[in-house]
């Protein structure tokens, strides 16, 4: 070998040693500065208020601000892109939600790659949703619900919070695995689906526990199943779609957080043991049980495998629903 050679792979290798010892360094101190939680939705909805939940809990464990950075659009995805794009030193996290599953299929072209540019930190909460029709449909069930629309194939109508949403895929699958045809009416957003819904413009539609279950009681819809494989904590008499005759359903949306790809190792154990620790405590959990919401936890591997089996999941769904955005 050259000497020249030799002196090149000699100082390449003193390098890597540096950079490797500068970010056990930084991992041994963090955070030494604030932290940065970019939340992909706009401040009021499911994803923001998780992400200040969690971002005040870890600013009093970490002992460094936790500043929520609200970065709306392109369903999560111009904040997903920006964290994929920040310095891996644990400092930019993603408050990222199901959305992020979704969209590895739903858009043919993103910017970044949800399972080699993001790492998966920890799984913060899942929230189920309601399936719920409007009173005026003679229906009291899932199988009579059925029943309802194979007698009437692709003419019976249902609100989505719009194309490639929770609520949209919720009910592809329902459709799918009760062999019916239904169809779907888009909306810019959950809150005119469901308005649209109580006002019996639509005859059923699938969304968040939350905001189904106030209506339900006061008798302004017909909730007939939460999609979840447990019963809802703040809806524990309405069945799950499993005991409702759909064996086998179990979907959720959820909630977690995600890093750069290449952050330390030592970093994302930090992140990790702190949100289990706030998401064991009784503060949050009762926060979250109140937004109808189960408290997550586990490892970062235990997550990185959830999202990997969510994004095939979904993909398969929206592949046979033939659902894009782009």
């Amino acid at each position: 070998m050259h000497l020249a050679t030799k002196r090149s792979l000699a100082r390449v290798l003193t390098c890597g040693i540096a950079v490797t010892a500068c970010l056990q360094a930084n991992a041994q101190s963090y955070p030494a500065k604030p932290i940065r939680l970019v939340v992909g939705f706009a401040a009021g909805g499911p994803t923001d208020i998780v992400g200040r939940t969690i971002a005040q809990s870890l600013h009093q464990s970490l002992g460094q601000p936790v500043i929520t950075d609200n970065r709306p659009g392109a369903a999560s995805n111009i904040a997903a892109d920006h964290v994929a794009r920040s310095a891996a030193d644990g400092y930019t996290l993603l408050m990222g939600s199901i959305s992020l599953a979704n969209n590895a299929t739903l858009y043919s072209k993103l910017s970044y790659n949800l399972l080699s540019d993001l790492a998966p930190v920890v799984r913060v909460t899942n929230s189920p949703f309601l399936l719920c029709v409007h009173p005026s449909i003679p229906v009291k069930s899932v199988p009579e619900l059925v029943n309802f629309a194979k007698a009437r194939p692709g003419q019976v109508q249902y609100a989505t919070a719009g194309n490639g949403s929770g609520s949209h895929l919720f009910t592809e699958l329902f459709a799918s695995m009760a062999a019916i045809r239904v169809q779907s009416i888009p909306y810019k957003g959950a809150a005119p689906a469901i308005s649209d819904m109580v006002a019996g413009q639509v005859a059923f539609v699938f969304d968040n526990v939350i905001a189904m279950v106030p209506l339900h009681n006061a008798g302004r819809v017909r909730c007939l199943a939460v999609s979840s494989s447990t019963r809802s904590s703040i809806a524990p008499a309405i069945p799950t779609m499993n005991e409702a005759g759909i064996k086998g359903y179990d979907a959720e949306a959820w909630f977690g957080v995600f890093a750069p790809a290449g952050t330390p190792p030592a970093v994302i154990e930090r992140i990790n043991a702190e949100v289990n620790r706030a998401v064991a405590s009784p503060a949050v959990r009762q926060r979250f049980e109140s937004l109808g919401a189960e408290p997550g936890g586990g490892s970062a591997p235990a997550f990185a495998r959830y999202v990997r089996e969510e994004v095939d999941r979904w993909g398969k769904v929206i592949r046979s629903a033939g659902v894009s955005l782009q």
